[in-house]
Order: C-alpha cells, then sequence, then structure tokens
C-alpha cells in the first residue's frame, strides 16, 4: 500500500523508510535575533547547556557507530513485485484493472487500512495532520581547529555565531577547560555591558569641553573672563528647557524676593520668567546699542520693565519665548567678546542706580542661576549651583554692594545709624563675612561709609555662612533670620549687614 508520507515511492515501507529519505536535507536555521536584544543566561543556565549539548554529542556518536541496514536495491524490488503477481493469479485474484474501470485509474485496495494502522505505520502520528517538525542538523565536516574556536568565544558569548558555529563552540567547551572557564567569564561580561545608564548630561560637561578645546588651542577672539558666568548659566538654562513641552512651559512657580522688611512674592509661569529674564538682559544690550526687545521708549527700571513685558504678552509667553531670549544672549556674549578691554567699564543704568558692565554681566549670570532653580523646582528637577569660580564672583559683586545698600537703608531709617565718619579710603568699623564651600572667601563689609574700607583690624563683628545660601540671601529666597549659621560680635552690625543683603533681590 502507498502511504500519504512516501508519495508512492518506497512501496509498504514508506512509514520506515520516511525518516531516513528527509535525513540528508539541510535544514534552514530561522532568523536569529540581534544580539544587544538577547538577555545573556545565567550561569547555571549555561552549564545546563553545555551538559545537554555534550550527552547529544555523545549519543550522536553511538548512533554512527551502529550497523545500518542496507536499502534494497531496485532488482529486489523488482523480484519481489513479479513473486506476488504469481501469487495472485495462483489464488483467482486478478491484480489487473476491471472491465468497468476506466483505463488509467488505479484500483481501490479490497480492504481500507484502518486509520489505526496508518497511525502504526507513521509511528502514530496523524498521518493527515501537519508534519513533525525536524530536528536540528548536525554540523557538517570537521570541527575547525582549537585557535578558531578559542576566537569564537566572546561572539558566542555575544550570541552573534552562527548555529553551526554555535555547535561546534559548545561541544568544545565540554572538551576544554580553560576554554569553557573563559566562555563563563565573557558571558558575564555582557551583563555587564547592559547596565542601565543616565541619559541626563553632566551640567559642567559643556565647560569641560570647551576648557579643553581653548586648552589645545587658543580662540582668536576669547570670551572674556567676567562674561564667562553669564555664558555658562545661559546655556545651562538652555539645556534645562530645550526637551520642555507645553505643560512644562505653563508650570506655575513662585518668583521672591526681599522689599523693606518683608518678603514678597510674584506668581508666574517658566515662560513668563523667561520673558523677564529677557527684558531686563535687554538693559545691557541698549547699553552696547543693541535693540532692546521692548522697543523704545522703554522703562528702566527691571521691575517696571517686567510688569510692561507681562501687560503686552496676549495671550500668554509660551514656548516661543525661547528662541528670543537665547538668539539676545547669544549677541551679548558676541557682542561683548569683540568690543574689546574698554567695554568693561561701560555703565549699565538700572533705573535707580547703575553698574559697570563687568558688574552687570555677573548680576545677570546671577540672575538666570536664581531663576533656573525657581523654574527647576517648578518641574521637580535638580538644577546644582555654578561651578566654584563663577560662584566666587557673584559673591564678590554681592559683597561690594552691600555698603551702599546699608547706606540707603539708613537713609530711609531702616538700619542703625553711623558709629564713626572716617574719611573715604580710610579703614574703619567692619564685620567680617566669612562664606563657605566652593566660591567662598573673607571679606570686610564697611558698616559705617560706603567710602570707607574694610579691615580685619577694625572688625568688630562675624557672620559664617554656606556660599549657596548666602547667594538665597541676596536673592531674598531665604529670610535675615534664617539665613546665619554663625554669628558673634556686635548683633546690630549682624542685623544690618544680613537686611542689607537681603535687600539686594528685586522682581
Amino acid at each position: 500500500m502507498n502511504g500519504p508520507l512516501d508519495g508512492g515511492r518506497n512501496g509498504d515501507r514508506g512509514g520506515a523508510d520516511e525518516p531516513d529519505g528527509v535525513r540528508g536535507i539541510p535544514r534552514i536555521p530561522g532568523q536569529r535575533a540581534a544580539a544587544d536584544d538577547l538577555d545573556p543566561p545565567s550561569t547555571d543556565v549555561l552549564r545546563r547547556a553545555v551538559e545537554a549539548n555534550a550527552r547529544a554529542a555523545r549519543a550522536a556518536e553511538h548512533s554512527r557507530e551502529r550497523e545500518e541496514p542496507d536499502e534494497p536495491d531496485a532488482t529486489d524490488e523488482a523480484d519481489d513485485a513479479d513473486e506476488a503477481r504469481t501469487a495472485d493469479k495462483a489464488a483467482g485474484v486478478d491484480s489487473g484493472a476491471d472491465a468497468d474501470t476506466a483505463p488509467g485509474t488505479p484500483p481501490e485496495p479490497a480492504h481500507p487500512p484502518e486509520p489505526a494502522g496508518e497511525r502504526e505505520l507513521t509511528g502514530g502520528r496523524d498521518p493527515y495532520g501537519p508534519p513533525p517538525p525536524r530536528p536540528p542538523a548536525e554540523p557538517v565536516g570537521p570541527p575547525p581547529s582549537h585557535s578558531v574556536l578559542k576566537s569564537l568565544l566572546g561572539a558566542w558569548a555575544l550570541a552573534a555565531c552562527s548555529p553551526e558555529e554555535t555547535t561546534h563552540v559548545e561541544n568544545h567547551l565540554t572538551e576544554c577547560a580553560p576554554c569553557a572557564d573563559e566562555a563563563l567569564k565573557l558571558r558575564d561580561a555582557v551583563g555587564l555591558l547592559q547596565a542601565d545608564r543616565n541619559l541626563d548630561l553632566p551640567p559642567l560637561l559643556r565647560s569641560r569641553v570647551l576648557e579643553n578645546c581653548l586648552g589645545r588651542r587658543a580662540a582668536r577672539i576669547p570670551v572674556p573672563l567676567w562674561a564667562t558666568p553669564y555664558d555658562a548659566e545661559t546655556a545651562r538654562l538652555d539645556a534645562l528647557l530645550r526637551d520642555f513641552g507645553d505643560a512644562e512651559w505653563h508650570a506655575p512657580l513662585q518668583l521672591k524676593w526681599f522689599e523693606k522688611e518683608e518678603p514678597a512674592a510674584r506668581r508666574a509661569t517658566v515662560a513668563g520668567v523667561i520673558g523677564h529674564l529677557m527684558t531686563v538682559d535687554g538693559l545691557v544690550a541698549s547699553a552696547l546699542g543693541l535693540d532692546d526687545p521692548l522697543g523704545e521708549p522703554a522703562p528702566q527700571s527691571p521691575t517696571d520693565r517686567t510688569e510692561a513685558f507681562w501687560r503686552r504678552a496676549h495671550p500668554p509667553p509660551t514656548r516661543t519665548i525661547r528662541e528670543p531670549w537665547r538668539d539676545q544672549s547669544h549677541t551679548l556674549i558676541r557682542t561683548v567678546s569683540f568690543a574689546g578691554r574698554g567695554v568693561a567699564e561701560l555703565s549699565v543704568p538700572y533705573g535707580e542706580f547703575a553698574l559697570p558692565l563687568r558688574d552687570a554681566m555677573i548680576d545677570r549670570a546671577f540672575e538666570c542661576w536664581i531663576h533656573g532653580v525657581d523654574i527647576a523646582e517648578a518641574v521637580d528637577y535638580p538644577y546644582p549651583a555654578p561651578s566654584g569660580p563663577h560662584l566666587h564672583e557673584m559673591i564678590d559683586l554681592a559683597a561690594q554692594l552691600i555698603p551702599s545698600a546699608l547706606a540707603a537703608r539708613r537713609r530711609a531709617g531702616l538700619a542703625s545709624p553711623a558709629h564713626q565718619l572716617v574719611v573715604p579710603g580710610s579703614p574703619g568699623r567692619s564685620l567680617h563675612l566669612e562664606v563657605e564651600g566652593p566660591g567662598g572667601g573673607n571679606w570686610y563689609i564697611a558698616l559705617d561709609s560706603p567710602a570707607a574700607v574694610g579691615t580685619a583690624e577694625r572688625a568688630v563683628a562675624q557672620v559664617a555662612l554656606d556660599g549657596v545660601e548666602f547667594c538665597q540671601l541676596v536673592a531674598g529666597h531665604i529670610s535675615p533670620e534664617e539665613a546665619a549659621a554663625g554669628q558673634d560680635g556686635d548683633r546690630e552690625a549682624i542685623r544690618d549687614v544680613l537686611f542689607a543683603a537681603a535687600s539686594l533681590s528685586r522682581l
């Protein structure tokens, strides 16, 4: 009987010969996943896989040693067929076609086989069902040399070998202990290559890259040292804003400052704060002869300029404010770099007072950092302090402005009167301001006159503060009563200096 599996080629031996008929057909391996998409197995799984491959290799070797039965040739099959026809004629059975059967139609069997019989011929499998999966093909040819297999261990650990190479390598690992140890180490190393990493760039990466580049080849037109804090802080804030969505740009926050004897606050959004920075930076732009973002005429006071910008902004500012603010900061840095040395003393009016351009750029860097902290807190994101040298420049500017702020408060009746009047440029009563941490140092604040010189010999009090804490006091983010970590000496002088430092803040 011709079975359904052999296509009528092997007679009634089709079921038994089917595995031998497909044994020589090469197996097409399936598509492999990318090496970096595969999770490396554990050490126990690796050992079990190596042992299983060893057992499979030994079983295959034993099966090859057995003598396989000889295949019957075509002559034997023909003799068997003639003897079967002779036996049928003697029994009175005509093996040819009936008269009613059309020529070329194969005769139906007298006794159709039972399904169970067909299942016996197919090894218990449904003959009309899908064929069973074929076993993986054994590697063809002799295995590669030891040196070749050792060079494949790295690719094998990354799951980048072909199926044949994988089989050869794993068979070799069962016989070579040094290669097996090295394979385990390589597979453990693959797990370390897939460790999670933080995608956020370090905040000082830009400054380190620029410093390295400028150290190899100096810039033809360098940025002045007094403008580098502004350059760094605008770049840091721009990096924070780069990936903000609409929700972050409209996130609410509070702008805080200290006014006379009480803290003050104003509600705003992230986009509104960037607009505030742009309009106050316009004071520096106007002093350099550049376009004022508010146009002409425009108020000189930073608070009045900010209020004017917010009144004109209908609808409220959105992410579109970032590009003009950043373009203006780039223009300021480029202009002061090309202007030369004499521009550092150019006066920048702030309404009631004026600052040299050198100090105005440090003031703008300070405000950019402080409002960067406000924005980062509004979106729950970390924002570190400036680098030590830049922070020192900001603290030094605030320490120089405290005597003038103290004199203004004394004229307004908010501070104690002067104890001693001295000739301008002469030593007078002083307060020792000790700032700790990166960017810190020691400053001596003149108490009785802005024209006096503070000295250690005339110090009547001492205040110790952390550098970031002192800047938060100057920005009006913490009250004078909470600021000083250490105080010693004249309590009245300490109070006057702390309140004068807080009065430097503004909207």
